[in-house]
Order: C-alpha cells, then sequence, then structure tokens
C-alpha cells in the first residue's frame, strides 16, 4: 500500500473492474448471435459500467458521492452475476466458464465492500 493513488487508474479494484469487463466481452462472444441485443448486450452493459462508476465515484468532489457510485457498482457486479447464471441456466455457457467468472465478481465484491468500509469509517488511516 505504499504506492500513491493520483488516479482511479492506479486503483486495484479499478484495475479488476477493468479486467473482469474484458473477460465478459470474451465469454459473451461465445453466445448465440439471437442473443446480441439481450443477454449478451446486458451482460456487457453490467460489466462496462462497474469500473466505470469507480472511475465516476473517484473524480466526485465529495466522499459521499464517490461512496454512492461504489455502491452503484455494486449492484452492477450483483446484476453481471445474474446475467451470468442465466446464461449458463439456458446453455449459453459452460459451468467451467461461469465458475470462474464468479469466482472473480466475488473478489470484486469484497473489493468494493473493504474501499467502501474504509471510505465510511469515522478513523481514515
Amino acid at each position: 500500500m505504499g504506492e500513491s493513488v493520483r488516479s482511479y487508474r492506479d486503483l486495484e479494484v479499478w484495475k479488476r473492474a477493468m479486467d473482469l469487463a474484458v473477460t465478459t466481452y470474451e465469454l459473451t462472444r461465445e453466445f448465440p448471435r439471437e442473443e446480441q441485443f439481450g443477454l449478451t448486450s446486458q451482460a456487457r452493459r453490467a460489466a462496462t459500467s462497474i469500473a466505470a462508476n469507480i472511475a465516476e465515484g473517484y473524480g466526485r468532489a465529495t466522499r459521499p458521492a464517490y461512496v454512492s457510485f461504489l455502491r452503484i457498482a455494486q449492484g452492477s457486479l450483483k446484476e453481471l452475476e445474474t446475467h451470468i447464471l442465466i446464461a449458463q441456466r439456458v446453455g449459453h455457457c459452460t459451468s467451467a466458464s461461469t465458475d470462474a467468472l464468479l469466482s472473480r465478481t466475488d473478489e470484486l465484491g469484497r473489493m468494493l465492500r473493504d474501499l467502501i468500509v474504509r471510505l465510511t469509517s469515522p478513523k481514515r488511516a
């Protein structure tokens, strides 16, 4: 933690969210063409929204606004998880690819929660 954060691009949580978005794009390339405007689009929008909200919140002038955007990112993360689980249930992806992605969403969810706790705790180190 000795490194200073000068931009949202320095945040590990944002970097992981970007990686998750790329993985989501890769996974959804395998979805049937008829899902282009359905699950494919919805999963991709949710995945990109996570990183975008982390960045937008970082750029806000107040800590409460930043926390609010981090909470929106958490919601988008849960939305992505749901789209991926639906895709698995209807046979668009394997449980192996779904399990790997959900493991990453769990980790990112913990990181978001930890960041929110740090930002909202009375003692900020």
